[in-house]
């Protein structure tokens, strides 16, 4: 056969992107696979089981549709791209999860789309039971809370909490943190799988859980109405309100529900009440109500039969899984209980250990500082045992000291009364020299007097021998450079030479005047030096004195 023949026989194929809530896969399909074939390759390679709460839903022109599972995937009204993308999400909710939800990939995808449904606001949730869903998602996805591993600002790249909710209280992102951890610490010992079973508990009480809304009229003019549809039945909401339904048609209360063009019918089962119609915008929009209805009503009736022998075979396993993973638990919580008290004792080991060797260190340190103690006592008593020969050495020499010094006050005091003695007389020395230098003082002022006067009259003579020079030699007053003094060679009178040899007397009296004066001085200051002398002597006699008495 040759490998042209190959290529023919070799079936064509078209790519899908099968996005689910936290991943993405590619699969090749054939040409002529209808829905459910490819439907449960996705299944299988999810490894899942409990495939009828599923679906592959996908966008056209605006509109969510879910993939039909009995035609073709090329025959029905899909995207034209390459690859293909589909959502593979939750088609149906149970009534219970705890009961419904056998498997841990079917329970693990619920909570990843009722989280995702939450935080898009999809779903309404009051405030404080956002809080306790987000400690539970925590827990879910860290585990148990060890606050020194889970530090403050752990969950800053995490969204827990709906913008509705920021938005509503104006908190601070620490502040939630705050409230979340407070509740996420309680939850310790949970596992992931129970842990997002209880956010499922917790979010299937919800008003909007599960609900699938349509816009539908009671007339063909006006949209005024909600239709929703989930797992219990059919309720009709004002346009306004999605919690209180206005009406509510439960599965069991319906007898027939029919599809036309745009209206759809819902017969009650009590053939006297009233048939409710409603017109839709769209026939796509009434086909996909009556596909939900269709379905919701056939798992409805399927949760009130006997369950088939798959079914059982689920449960028992899912019984077994639980148990085993009970057992599981239990020994990994006794494994971290004993490894927590191991960590504890081994820490009590480490503080003790470390007591003991600071204990240690510190008798150490102790014994050293009492070495050094030790030594330098000894050190010290060694210099008091030098000390105390040195001072009996220096108490020796203070006895000899002190009977030198008691012969020398004997004699300080002869030399003392002596230079008493001196010191009277230098003081009446002193006494007789001011007493001469006032003498002294007044007869030079007296001679100074004296010499004034005399002067006085030598400049009265003078002037008289000048006028007598000029009556009687009146040609001698146009020389007047000749001084009287040159009377001698001119024959003065008697007279005139009296009067030179008075002023020579003069100078002879004031020369010896002032000789006396400076041999006055230099005797004062002679007799002030023996004074300063005498002074010293007397200061370092009482110093001597002094320094006996304190020895």
């Amino acid at each position: 056969m040759s490998i042209r023949g190959l290529k023919k026989k070799q079936p064509k194929t078209f790519k899908v992107k099968i996005i689910t809530v936290d991943a993405e896969m590619e699969f090749s399909c054939e040409m002529k696979w209808k829905g459910k074939d490819l439907f449960d390759l996705v299944c299988r390679a999810l490894g899942l089981r409990e495939t009828w709460f599923f679906g592959l839903q996908y966008t056209i022109k605006g509109m969510c549709t879910w993939l039909k599972m009995d035609k073709k995937v090329l025959d029905q009204e899909i995207p034209k791209e390459d690859p293909i993308s589909f959502h593979f999400l939750a088609k149906f909710y149970p009534e219970k999860v705890e009961e419904e939800l056998l498997q841990e990939i079917t329970q693990h995808l619920f909570f990843l789309q009722v989280k995702k449904q939450i935080l898009d606001e999809e779903i309404y949730c009051s405030p404080e039971a956002t809080v306790l869903l987000a400690s539970y998602a925590v827990q879910a996805k860290y585990g148990d809370y060890d606050p020194n591993f889970h530090e403050p600002g752990f969950l800053a790249h995490d969204e827990l909490l709906p913008k509705r909710v920021l938005r509503q209280y104006q908190l601070t992102a620490e502040m939630w943190e705050e409230k979340i951890t407070a509740w996420y610490a309680e939850h310790r010992g949970i596992a992931r799988d129970e842990a997002e079973m209880n956010y499922l508990k917790i979010a299937q009480d919800l008003e909007m859980y599960g609900v699938n809304y349509f816009p539908i009229a009671q007339n063909k003019n006006h949209t005024d109405l909600l239709l929703g549809v989930d797992a219990k039945g059919i309720h009709i909401y004002s346009i306004n309100n999605r919690f209180s339904p206005n009406k509510s048609f439960e599965w069991s209360s319906i007898r027939n529900i029919s599809c036309s063009e745009k209206e759809l019918t819902i017969k009650p089962l009590d053939k006297k009440a009233e048939v409710f119609k409603f017109f839709s915008s769209q026939l796509k929009v009434n086909k996909l109500i009556f596909q939900l209805c269709i379905g919701n009503h056939d798992l409805f009736m399927r949760r009130r039969k006997v369950d088939s022998i798959e079914i059982q075979q689920m449960k028992a396993q899912a019984r077994e899984e639980k148990a085993r993973k009970k057992m599981e638990n239990q020994r990994l919580a006794r494994e971290k209980q004993l490894r927590e008290e191991a960590e504890r004792a081994k820490e009590e080991l480490e503080r003790r250990l470390f007591q003991l060797e600071d204990e240690a260190r510190q008798a150490n340190e102790a014994l050293l500082r009492s070495q050094e103690a030790a030594e330098l006592l000894a050190e010290k008593a060694q210099i008091a045992e030098e000390e105390a020969k040195l001072l009996a050495q220096n108490a020796a020499e203070a006895e000899q000291e002190r009977q030198r010094l008691e012969i020398t006050a004997l004699k300080s005091k002869e030399e003392k009364r002596l230079m008493e003695q001196k010191m009277r007389e230098a003081e009446l020395l002193a006494v007789k020299l001011v007493k001469e230098s006032d003498r002294r003082a007044k007869e030079a002022e007296h001679l100074k007097q004296d010499l004034h006067e005399a002067r006085e009259a030598e400049r009265k003579a003078k002037q008289k021998l000048l006028d007598i020079t000029r009556l009687n030699y009146p040609h001698m007053a146009k020389y007047p450079q000749y001084s009287p003094g040159d009377s001698r060679d001119a024959n003065f009178d008697k007279g005139s030479i009296k009067l030179d040899l008075k002023d020579i007397d003069l100078k002879r009296l004031s020369f010896e005047i002032e000789r006396e004066r400076l041999d006055y001085l230099e005797k004062s200051r002679k007799f002030e030096d023996r004074l300063k002398e005498l002074k010293s002597e007397i200061h370092a006699l009482k110093l001597e004195e002094k320094q006996a008495g304190l020895y």
